[in-house]
């Protein structure tokens, strides 16, 4: 019955976070809501769920670990190799950045078969990086699209670089972050995941996220080169606003501030997720204090 529930619960929070093999709701409502909508869906409820899921696996099923590692590991080999071949065939920028979601799900997932402190380490730092980049990438399509998301596929962004420059630029340093380019907070989150596997015996894991990593590469810069590029019409492309409201301005500079700073200086953030890894070690309730709590909490 313990395992049974605990399949539930990591299907509902698989489900949540867009995990495969529940991942098939994620590249339609992507594309349908509003990108401002998929850039809070896809950060804030997702990092969520993983800390709901990192509470559930270390704290309540801790003497499962050898249980639970086997399905996570699974969960996150077909995260990251579904969602980086499914973004390989779309032209929709929503819809690519949803496959990208899945598989950066995958990625994080693989951290959790680290556990117990290189793992939380390395989820906390990769949570945090990856909700800087991917906020920062739907801020800009927004404001490159508009609200009435004129700008839609691969091809309507030629030209953009010529039209808004420093939106281009940042596009191009999340775009970068995403891959996992050194200097950069994508780039240290997947080192410390990739290298937690390593240390907890996850080779072929570790494996699969590098090769996965270099397939994302792909979709990426062909994205990248797309609006560096200048169409072959010899026109200005989609005509997209000529300003960025102060709002976004503020969102798209603490975005990429936060980016460069966790590629650069990650040493503070590596330290409060030590520190947050060691608190939740030290609360871990043990079997004593479990007997020893029996008789108040039945009465």
């Amino acid at each position: 019955m313990a395992l049974l529930a605990l399949a539930m619960m990591i299907v509902g929070l698989g489900f949540k976070v867009s995990a495969a093999p529940f991942h098939v709701w994620t590249p339609d409502v992507y594309q349908g809501a509003p990108a401002p909508v998929v850039g809070l869906m896809s950060t804030a409820p997702k990092a969520a769920a993983f800390a709901v899921l990192l509470r559930i696996t270390f704290s309540g099923f801790a003497t499962m670990s050898h249980r639970w590692s086997v399905m996570l590991w699974i969960i996150a080999a077909l995260s990251m190799t579904i969602g980086n071949l499914g973004a390989l065939m779309q032209r929709d920028v929503k819809r690519m950045l949803a496959y990208s979601s899945i598989a950066h799900a995958g990625y994080l997932l693989a951290a959790f078969t680290a556990l117990p402190h290189q793992g939380i380490a390395a989820a906390c730092f990769y949570t945090a990086s990856y909700a800087a980049m991917n906020v920062g990438a739907f801020i800009v399509v927004t404001e490159a699209a508009g609200f009435e998301e004129s700008m839609r596929t691969v091809e309507d962004y030629q030209g953009l670089a010529l039209r808004r420059p420093v939106l281009a630029g940042l596009l191009g340093l999340f775009l970068l972050s995403l891959i996992g380019i050194p200097f950069t907070g994508g780039f240290f989150g997947k080192f410390y995941v990739f290298s937690g596997t390593l240390q907890a015996g996850h080779v072929w894991l570790a494996v699969i996220g590098l090769i996965n990593s270099g397939v994302a590469c792909y979709y990426y810069l062909r994205l990248l080169a797309s609006v560096y590029s200048r169409r072959e019409d010899g026109t200005e492309g989609v005509r997209t606003r000529s300003a960025t409201s102060v709002p976004a301005g503020i969102a798209l500079g603490l975005t990429a501030a936060a980016t460069l700073m966790l590629g650069v200086m990650p040493g503070r953030v590596l330290h409060l997720a030590d520190y947050a890894s060691w608190m939740l070690q030290a609360n871990q309730p043990t079997a004593s204090d479990s007997y020893t709590n029996a008789p108040s909490r039945s009465r």
